[in-house]
């Protein structure tokens, strides 16, 4: 890193850390890019992203899971378990102890990945819904992440004990509604917040792409730390763009001196 671009990152990480530090109520919004240090891959990254060699309507939409469950599963169920091994980075550690400082209401993430849980953050509002439980879609029967692959027949699919109906994952597909409880309370966060920190996000994707304009409409504030370019960096009261494993670590560092 140039000398002049160490400076610039060094005063905008002291920057969001006076943003947290006269705000009275803090939310983060996190995205895929908050977990890419851990190991797992965005969505839309040319070549590297969860998209790059697969159509999500073919594989990750609901009427795909309708029509063929074992296929669904056999994109999902590595995936799931790759997941389930990954730990969280320094950037959802840094999360969670600016939630223990009391300096952060909480944490609303579009990811399924559970990291912000391991992490130590209390209050997660998962609005893309968990790999943690899977539940049946004929009779709703409960199944926690380690006792799915005891319900894998066969053809690949994994079928209830209960009902021998399919076992889908409580994750939301595309074509499917956001948990109404979760985006409630997201948007509650999001209109009372004087900061809302966007974190690994592209903020692309509706309705949560829609939370850090409600905050702004509430006049709340915003700070973005992410890589790449949002349609909300000239709404921003600052952007930090490098690694977020790095940066969040920084501006914790610079609330100490503020």
């Amino acid at each position: 890193m140039e000398p002049g671009m160490e400076t610039a990152e060094r005063s905008a990480a002291a920057r969001l850390a006076e943003l947290i530090r006269a705000a009275d109520s803090v939310v983060a919004l996190t995205g895929a890019g908050i977990s890419v240090p851990s190991g797992i891959p965005d969505f839309r990254s040319p070549g590297t992203g969860l998209w790059a060699n697969v159509d999500p309507m073919e594989v990750a939409h609901i009427d795909a899971f309708r029509a063929d469950p074992s296929r669904f599963w056999g994109f999902y169920r590595p995936r799931f378990q790759t997941l389930g091994s990954k730990q969280p980075n320094a950037a959802h550690a840094a999360l969670a102890e600016l939630e223990s400082r009391g300096m952060l209401d909480a944490v609303i993430t579009q990811n399924i990945d559970m990291l912000h849980v391991k992490a130590g953050s209390r209050n997660v509002i998962e609005v893309h819904g968990s790999i943690r439980t899977s539940s049946c879609f004929d009779c709703g029967a409960g199944y926690e992440l380690d006792d799915v692959p005891a319900l894998f027949a066969e053809d690949g699919a994994a079928i209830c004990s209960q009902c021998d109906g399919n076992v889908k994952p409580d994750v939301v597909l595309f074509g499917e509604m956001l948990p109404a409880a979760a985006m409630a309370e997201a948007e509650r966060l999001a209109t009372e917040a004087d900061l809302m920190l966007c974190v690994g996000s592209s903020l692309e994707v509706f309705p949560v792409a829609g939370l850090p304009s409600v905050t702004l409409a509430s006049g709340g504030q915003l700070a973005i730390v992410t890589k790449g370019v949002t349609s909300f960096d000239c709404d921003a009261e600052v952007k930090l763009d490098g690694d977020v494993a790095e940066e969040l670590p920084a501006v914790l560092a610079a609330l100490a001196l503020v």
